[in-house]
């Protein structure tokens, strides 16, 4: 039986001595139920903190450089509200993408037929319907042992992926992460930025986070090419109550600041709706894998990410999306 094109990415998965249960140690102890998930990765660390310190250098010079000595107190109180709610809501969705466990409750195999002759487990066809438990949050690391697997009493002529890195029984639709050292359903890409996967349980933060962090900075860049035409009018040094050339300085600064990030994170949100959209993540873009799922409408897909029914929860990063009725796991075989 010859393999699949469209899983040629697996094969390593399906060579004996990496499939063999033997060699995987007993998982370690689960997290305990409510625990924080937090990914302990240097850079991704050093990146969050690179982000919000830009966020409140953004927010010092908005407040103090430009709205605070202003004269127009109608205008400094209206923008001031909005950036300040804007920068809380970009923080907040950044927290929840950063924290959150980006696999929610998910099959924890995806079972394969055999053909007749074959032997477990070095012959693999198409995925099919099967029974498995269910697992919340990511993929547990090292399940994938003799004792996990004769539990699942799989019937013959059946088995299960598993990854070859993190010794664990791999869902459908899941690849492995080299950062967080597991396997992470729908996984879309690793972002530093939040230090953390974006998966299928905190893609909506992650859309969230970008898109407020391009209203920011587009809101930013506005407010700085007023202050310059108001400068430029009047006197440098009634219009802010620091001197002409820190002045300058810090607004060239956030100038460039806003310019980057707008144009960044206007194209990761531009992608990442276009993913939810289509229903295929980053990574099975970029390895042009073979559609194994039910294909739904980018309505229902919208809703399968932000939550059932539309709402203005959708806009908030402190509502967890209702899946309702939505099947995300159905599959076509």
């Amino acid at each position: 039986m010859m393999l699949i094109p469209a899983h040629h990415f697996r094969d390593i998965e399906r060579k004996p001595q990496y499939l063999q249960p033997e060699k995987c140690l007993p998982p370690p102890q689960p997290r305990p139920s409510g625990a924080m998930w937090f990914i302990r990765d240097g850079c991704g660390i050093a990146c969050a903190v690179v982000t919000w310190f830009l966020v409140l250098y953004a927010e010092f010079v908005v407040l103090f450089v430009m709205l605070i000595p202003s004269r127009d107190y109608v205008y400094s109180a209206i923008n001031g509200l909005v950036f300040n709610v804007l920068a809380f809501l970009a923080l907040a969705s950044h927290c929840r993408a950063m924290l959150t466990d980006p696999v929610k409750t998910c099959m924890a195999v995806a079972f394969t037929s055999l053909g007749r002759g074959s032997s477990f487990p070095e012959k693999l066809d198409r995925p099919v319907s099967g029974h498995g438990r269910h697992l919340s949050g990511a993929v547990p690391k090292g399940n994938a042992t003799k004792e996990f697997i004769e539990s699942l009493q799989l019937k013959p002529g059946q088995v299960v992926y598993k990854c070859p890195k993190c010794c664990s029984i791999k869902p459908d639709r899941a690849h492995h992460c080299s950062v967080c050292k597991r396997c992470i359903r729908k996984m879309d890409h690793h972002c530093p930025w939040v230090n953390n996967c974006v998966g299928e349980n905190n893609q909506k933060y992650f859309v969230l986070f970008t898109m407020y962090i391009a209203l920011i900075s587009l809101h930013a860049l506005i407010m700085v090419g007023f202050h310059f035409l108001h400068c430029f009018e009047e006197d440098w040094t009634k219009c802010s109550s620091f001197s002409p050339p820190t002045t300058v300085i810090l607004l060239i600064l956030l100038c460039f600041e806003g310019l980057l990030f707008l144009i960044f994170t206007s194209v990761m949100f531009g992608t990442q709706v276009h993913s939810i959209c289509t229903d295929e993540t980053g990574i099975e873009q970029l390895k042009k894998e073979e559609r194994r799922w039910a294909k739904k409408t980018k309505w229902m897909n919208m809703k399968a990410v932000f939550g059932h029914p539309f709402s203005l929860g959708w806009a908030s990063p402190f509502a967890t999306p209702d899946q309702g009725k939505a099947d995300p796991y159905q599959y076509v075989v």
